[in-house]
């Protein structure tokens, strides 16, 4: 079968298109669609396929294999049949705008750093890019800062086939073996590189390009980016959801940071409060048990970590076999930290393990960790493994 003819490569702003069925095929997922052109982008290039409609039926699916672009759509055509397809253009820009962006800062971090691009992933939700070299973050700021300034000189962008013998002797970005015609996108100053993907026509109309953030990854760095479009609505997202916490916080915009840091002050000192007065409560609780008992269980709906262990010192001290507290409920389950000075908790931890699925561990004297089990499976194995089932016998 011939290769598609790639409408996209001669005209990446044309949205209609009719072009003849060479095949149609029904699969699990619908029906596979073969045109002798189509302006519809496959899924290649770590990029999203294009959407849009055939004969006014939902295309669900671009791919491509050895040049031949398959279409996924719901409804059966007859071969032969000459169709009318239509791209989503909005989706379609976005791409373009992202695409080219990401260009502008890969070729970038490139020529100041020596780093490549060795992952690139434009999706609908996200787009990510992967450098094997490490940026920090006053680094990506400035980058950040050259990319939109290429996107102010509005710059056009050229995307041109280069013989395969021309490409060997070329310079360009992520340079590797391929057969036959070589599509290179130059941005003028910032970027040239092979690429297969349909881009903007000037710098200009990418509008805006911002870094959300930047992780370790792999021994370099991932970025997370958004251009155009995709940039202006998380931008403007951030901007009400800021302007919804200062209203919140009766603070203004840019005083956030020093009221959240108030806040956070505040909440740790009465964190504080809250632990004495439930420390005070447990003094009492344990003051009223007697001396020497062989087992002490405890349930509490609900405890902070610290005042948790702290009552099970407390119980230690109270207790001639095992102690435990444990916070929960029967139908969510348990934390739960067992101590003794006696006896070696390791191995009652290892029943929970076996009969409730516990998780967790810790040294002879405590152990904690979580479980999934009743307050009478609990205290049943505890008696058992004090003895005070066999006494009572």
């Amino acid at each position: 079968m011939n290769e598609t003819i790639k409408l996209y490569d001669q005209d990446a702003y044309a949205t209609e298109f009719t072009a003849r069925v060479i095949s149609c095929v029904k699969v699990d997922a619908g029906v596979e669609v073969i045109l002798n052109q189509t302006l519809f982008f496959p899924e290649e290039g770590g990029q999203s396929a294009d959407q849009g409609t055939i004969n006014g039926v939902e295309v669900l699916d671009v791919q491509i294999n050895k040049g031949v672009i398959t279409h996924l759509i719901k409804e059966n055509i007859e071969e032969g049949t000459v169709v009318t397809g239509v791209i989503n253009w909005k989706h379609r820009f976005s791409n373009m705008q992202n695409h080219t962006g990401e260009h502008i800062l890969s070729g970038l971090i490139h020529k100041k750093f020596g780093f490549d691009n060795v992952g690139f992933h434009l999706s609908d939700q996200i787009v990510t890019m992967d450098m094997n070299g490490y940026v920090d973050d006053e680094q990506l700021r400035l980058i950040e800062e050259e990319a939109n300034e290429a996107v102010y000189a509005n710059l056009p962008v050229e995307a041109v086939y280069v013989d395969h013998d021309a490409a060997k002797t070329m310079k360009y970005r992520s340079k590797i073996d391929i057969p036959g015609d070589v599509r290179i996108v130059t941005v003028p100053g910032y970027d040239i590189c092979a690429c297969c993907a349909p881009h903007v026509a000037r710098t200009g109309e990418i509008g805006l390009i911002k870094i959300l953030r930047s992780d370790k990854y792999k021994g370099g760095i991932r970025l997370t980016i958004l251009c155009g479009s995709r940039a202006l609505e998380e931008v403007s997202m951030k901007q009400n959801q800021i302007m919804a916490l200062s209203k919140m916080l009766s603070a203004n915009p840019e005083k956030l940071t020093e009221a959240v840091t108030g806040l956070q002050d505040e909440i740790f000192r009465l964190k504080g409060v809250i632990s004495s007065i439930e420390e005070k409560q447990i003094d009492a609780k344990a003051e009223d048990i007697p001396e020497g008992q062989p087992y002490i269980t405890i349930f509490e709906p609900e405890l902070s970590s610290n005042v948790h262990r702290y009552y099970v010192n407390k119980l230690i001290q109270k207790c001639s076999g095992i102690c435990g507290v444990f916070v929960g409920n029967d139908e969510d389950g348990y934390r739960y930290i067992i101590g003794s000075s006696s006896i070696d908790v390791r191995e009652i931890n290892n029943i929970f393990r076996e009969k409730l699925g516990a998780k967790g561990g810790g040294k002879p004297e405590m152990v904690q960790g979580s479980l999934c089990g009743t307050k009478t499976e609990i205290n049943s194995i505890i008696i058992r493994m004090v003895g005070y089932d066999k006494k009572r016998d």
